[in-house]
């Protein structure tokens, strides 16, 4: 992952100069929660999407470093929200925003990050991206509400899954991706192209991420094995798992989504590796892994096309 930031080194470190700027606030529990939950770092994943994209096709402007932190204020808003919705006690190693400041002051700090990003997008004065930013923010909400009404029920299908991942996760990649295009001047049919290909990378980085809750390093992820589990999310690794166990395995996961704990997680875990249903999820997600990369074609050749590219094999090939 280094290596691919150092790609674009300058600009990366102008983004997080901005992100920090723009989190100053007259209210000191605004800047204390928002510095909190961005200091404690991650991937920055969607940002430098935007930036690998925008230099993929041409200079990277400064309207694509603003851009940039706009996504990632989107992306931290997001998971505010959902640690106070998921009770969530631990993020990246250490306790969430919730847990350290309180539900009320993670939800309303939520609320100024989006409402930052929504500043920052008008200066942008592009309607196109506006516009663009808006459907998205919404599909975001419309997911995380759909994930809500689908936790703790066992019967959630594959399609309805891909929904929900589509939705509340991938949305925002593609929308990283279109938005670089599109403040680069692209055509519509590379700003769609961009739009595809970060769709399918985001599902296939999510179908990653819920098999490392079963699968997982603990102290690489910077949560706990099994969360998904307690939160009574029916993710696809259950999902297969109980379209192929035995009865009793088949119930055994029903009855653990529906209670909503993890007192029968090993048991869990042994089902869905046993049943290959961690290998099927990877080779899922490798089917999008490989959507995305043809997509890729669509820009021209270069070091930034191939950071893109390392960061699609990067996304199904790791264990955080």
């Amino acid at each position: 992952m280094q290596q691919i930031r150092d790609t674009v080194a300058t600009e990366f470190e102008q983004v997080n100069r901005l992100i920090v700027e723009q989190l100053h606030s007259d209210v000191p529990m605004v800047e204390n929660v928002g510095h909190y939950i961005v200091d404690a770092g991650g991937k920055r994943l969607r940002p430098l999407l935007v930036l690998l994209c925008a230099s993929a096709l041409g200079p990277c402007s400064q309207a694509h470093i603003k851009f940039a932190a706009i996504i990632e204020f989107i992306h931290t808003a997001t998971l505010l929200h959902d640690d106070v919705v998921d009770i969530s006690s631990l993020r990246r190693g250490r306790p969430t925003a919730n847990a350290a400041f309180g539900n009320a002051p993670s939800v309303l700090v939520g609320d100024f990050l989006y409402t930052r990003a929504f500043q920052l997008m008008v200066q942008l004065a592009d309607m196109d991206i506006l516009a663009h930013m808006a459907d998205t923010t919404n599909t975001i909400a419309e997911g995380e509400v759909l994930q809500l009404i689908r936790a703790g029920q066992a019967d959630t299908t594959e399609a309805e899954y891909i929904d929900i991942i589509t939705r509340k996760t991938a949305i925002l990649f593609a929308a990283a991706c279109y938005g670089a295009a599109a403040l680069s001047g692209a055509s519509r049919a590379v700003r769609e192209a961009m739009h595809g290909f970060g769709l399918n990378l985001g599902i296939a980085f999510q179908m990653i991420d819920d098999v490392l809750d079963y699968d997982g390093d603990p102290a690489a992820m910077g949560k706990n094995v099994g969360d998904d589990l307690t939160e009574g999310k029916t993710t696809l690794p259950l999902i297969h798992a109980m379209r192929e166990a035995a009865t009793a395995q088949r119930d055994l996961i029903r009855n653990a989504i529906t209670a909503r704990n993890a007192d029968t997680l090993a048991e869990v875990i042994d089902a869905v590796q046993r049943g290959g249903s961690l290998a099927y999820t990877r080779t899922q997600a490798r089917l999008y892994h490989d959507r995305a990369l043809a997509l890729l074609e669509q820009l021209p050749p270069g070091s930034c096309r191939a950071a893109l590219e390392r960061l699609t094999f990067l996304s199904i090939h790791r264990d955080h």
